[in-house]
């Protein structure tokens, strides 16, 4: 298990530093003459039979489900056999991803409060980004503990799960009843066959593409096809052989860390500055998001872990100390690729586009450089912490 968490890490780290070099690559595009190809190619029509989607909406609905294919696998196997498989384990990164959701999303209300047209945008300082957060404490790997990767994988994953339901409860358009009805049908079929526990990937993907489809078409956002689909993957191995989950889970990782995410990060994160200026960041849209992902999420997941701990429902993890806690909640502030998913279903408007983007990424680089100096700069070497 710890074999496969390092190198779960390590794909993180990676796949982090890749998330970055897109970034910048779309951020250059965006304010260089090359612009105009860069919004031809977000606009460009790609066609499949009766099914029209842009490059933007092909990365958002289409790419986008595999990573929550992902994500729903990682969760399955974390709550059956994982971190989060037992009330002890589960309870201090739950109630820590808890208070991350909740606290941010106040801070960006209170902030945004009399402009009703950035209400949609609330849970946008929800989203911790699993694979800049790990690759930011992995820049730290000889100067903090490894449960605190643990940790903060756990919370991430918890949070994951608090997204998915946020963008199923709160981001659905008007229901199509009848595409809905047959998206259940097809869901019906998926778990039929992991009760028969079959191992063969090919019957899944036959009843998993009409799944996708029939929600898109119903207003139900399409990467929920994808949540839905990876909890029908069976867990249970047959003859000693790796499950069809663990299976899946193994060759996705790749896909996603190296190509899926730093698509979607180059399709999304590319924000002109062009009329911009410092006091823009002043307005309400984007210093909401800003103080959601830099304050709310630190004292939302501090102060969580410290109820959890004061009140004797679980420990901190081990050899790690309040600062460890601290510089972990701060990083969990790196919203990015979730923040910026949220964002395109709460905002559709252009005009708000620039200034949810320049929250986003300026709420993450502060939460990230300073949850880094902060653990970087923790005097207690992990051995000689005192266990609690």
């Amino acid at each position: 298990m710890r074999k496969l968490f390092n190198q779960f890490t390590q794909l993180q780290t990676a796949g982090g530093i890749l998330l970055g070099i897109a970034t910048l690559i779309a951020l250059f595009l965006a304010n260089s003459p090359l612009d105009t190809y860069y919004q031809n190619l977000l606009q460009l029509t790609l066609s499949l039979g009766n099914l029209h989607l842009s490059f933007l909406h092909f990365v958002n609905d289409g790419l986008m489900t595999i990573f929550f294919f992902l994500v729903s696998l990682e969760i399955k196997r974390e709550l059956i056999q994982g971190e989060l498989n037992s009330i002890d384990k589960a309870l201090l990164p739950t109630m820590a991803a808890i208070g991350g959701m909740i606290v941010p999303a106040l801070f960006y209300l209170l902030i945004t409060h009399g402009h009703s047209e950035y209400t949609p945008g609330w849970a946008i300082p929800m989203a911790t980004d699993i694979a800049f957060s790990l690759g930011v404490l992995s820049l730290l790997n000889k100067k903090i503990p490894n449960s605190l990767k643990i940790f903060l994988t756990a919370l991430a994953i918890i949070d994951d799960l608090g997204a998915i339901l946020v963008i199923a409860i709160f981001y659905t358009q008007q229901i199509g009843w009848l595409y809905l009805i047959l998206a259940f049908a097809c869901l019906i079929a998926l778990i039929v066959l992991n009760y028969f526990n079959i191992n063969r990937f090919l019957p899944y993907l036959l009843f998993a593409l009409p799944l996708w489809l029939f929600i898109l078409k119903s207003g139900v956002h399409a990467t929920i096809a994808g949540v839905l689909f990876g909890l029908t993957i069976p867990l249970r191995s047959i003859k000693q052989q790796p499950s069809l989950l663990k299976k899946l889970e193994h060759q996705l990782h790749p896909w996603i860390a190296y190509a899926i995410l730093p698509v979607f990060a180059f399709a999304n994160a590319g924000l002109s500055f062009a009329g911009l200026h410092w006091n823009t960041l002043a307005h309400p849209l984007p210093l909401g998001i800003i103080a959601g992902l830099f304050l709310g999420k630190q004292f939302g997941i501090l102060s969580a872990s410290w109820l959890a701990v004061k009140a004797k429902w679980a420990k901190l993890p081990h050899q790690a100390n309040w600062q460890h806690i601290y510089g972990t909640a701060l990083i969990c502030g790196i919203g990015f690729t979730m923040s910026l998913f949220i964002a395109n279903l709460a905002f559709t408007a252009n005009e708000t586009s620039s200034l949810v983007r320049l929250g986003i990424l300026s709420g993450s680089a502060l939460s990230g450089i300073l949850g880094y100096l902060m653990l970087f700069f923790n005097n207690t070497k992990p051995s000689k912490i005192e266990v609690r």
